[in-house]
């Protein structure tokens, strides 16, 4: 387990979905973080105090959270200088990045030194089996989106939450290295080899019986020329009887790759309980979540309640509205998971 208080690192970003890893972790384990790091040029802020890694220390921080994500998941320099300030001032350091800190000699040696520890969240679990899209018990939902970062992970994490309150047993499956540092496990599954994303899936959402639900954080696009093969081994791996649409008004284009545009709703969704049927042939959608963050409220609900009515589907912002109404749907058309095993 990462050592908490937790310092969140900002750095250099200017651009706001860059440090959705620190974001995440004041969102949802705001009473574990003590404060931000951020440099001069540092436009953003998490509304933390703001604090040299010294200044974090002594409020007790123990980890520094690398919770940023740059192109191509590197170590830059300034990054690794960084963490070298941060193991100097006695903290160890957290990273969610392709490249791991493990790999970097002076990082190893200095944390050797100072009997502090590195923890790469992206490493992928060993021993892992292909996917067999064998029928197993249980219930699953999937997250997908019509692109990258549009909060399919604040959506899982909002529908388990409230899953809970309701009394219903939920688990949230983190499959990306914000959820992982979150729920304290999962699978970073842009680090598995493709041929066993699924299979990992698979491994993560285990079958159950006790008729609670897995909510699985989904990742990536069908329609994102870049990260499409992550989402559709994750769709057949959750093998899930629900899945529910994440989309960012607004967004002028695929992130990363300007000039192409996102898909339609109901085009995007369509596409996903399809793909989806290979391993899961009863598959339904439940729900539209829109981030909304960027709107004024009363235009947010007016949205959500035209793509209600569009679609056919129940359409909220999750983070602002809640998700009572995608839950009375979910759960309202729910088989008995003990009477589907029992069947068959």
């Amino acid at each position: 387990m990462i050592a908490a208080p937790f310092l969140l690192y900002l750095g250099h970003s200017a651009d706001a979905l860059g440090i959705k890893t620190s974001r995440g972790l004041a969102a949802f384990r705001g009473e574990d973080c003590v404060g931000e790091f951020r440099h001069d040029d540092c436009p953003q802020t998490l509304g933390l105090p703001r604090m040299t890694m010294e200044e974090g220390v002594a409020a007790g921080a123990r980890t520094l959270v690398l919770g940023i994500a740059g192109a191509g998941g590197k170590l830059p320099a300034e990054l690794i200088a960084d963490a070298q300030a941060a193991l100097n001032a006695g903290l160890n350091v957290a990273a969610g990045l392709h490249e791991r800190l493990r790999d970097q000699p002076a990082l190893v040696a200095l944390a050797r030194e100072r009997g502090l520890q590195l923890f790469d969240v992206r490493d992928p679990p060993r021993r892992l089996s292909v996917g067999k899209g064998t029928p197993r018990a249980g219930h699953r939902l999937l997250t997908v989106g019509t692109d990258c970062s549009v909060g399919k992970m604040y959506a899982t994490l909002a529908l388990t939450r409230a899953l809970q309150a309701r009394g219903v047993a939920a688990d949230f499956r983190a499959t990306g290295q914000t959820g992982i540092l979150i729920a304290g496990a999962g699978v970073a599954v842009d680090a598995v080899v493709a041929d066993f994303i699924s299979g990992a899936i698979e491994q993560l959402a285990e079958a159950r019986d006790d008729d609670g639900w897995d909510l699985i954080e989904g990742q990536g696009s069908l329609f994102h020329p870049s990260f499409a093969g992550v989402s559709l081994g994750l769709l057949h791996g959750a093998q899930p009887e629900a899945l529910v649409l994440c989309h960012e008004p607004g967004r002028p284009h695929m992130r990363g790759i300007p000039g192409r545009a996102l898909p339609g709703l109901g085009e995007c969704l369509e596409r996903n309980l399809e793909a989806a049927r290979l391993t899961s042939p009863e598959v339904r959608a439940v729900g539209i979540c829109l981030n909304t963050s960027g709107m004024e409220r009363e235009p947010a609900l007016r949205l959500c309640a035209a793509t209600e009515d569009k679609l056919g589907l129940p359409c909220t912002d999750p983070v602002a509205f809640g998700v009572d109404a995608i839950l009375d749907r979910l759960l309202c058309a729910a088989p008995s998971t003990l009477s589907t095993t029992a069947s068959r």
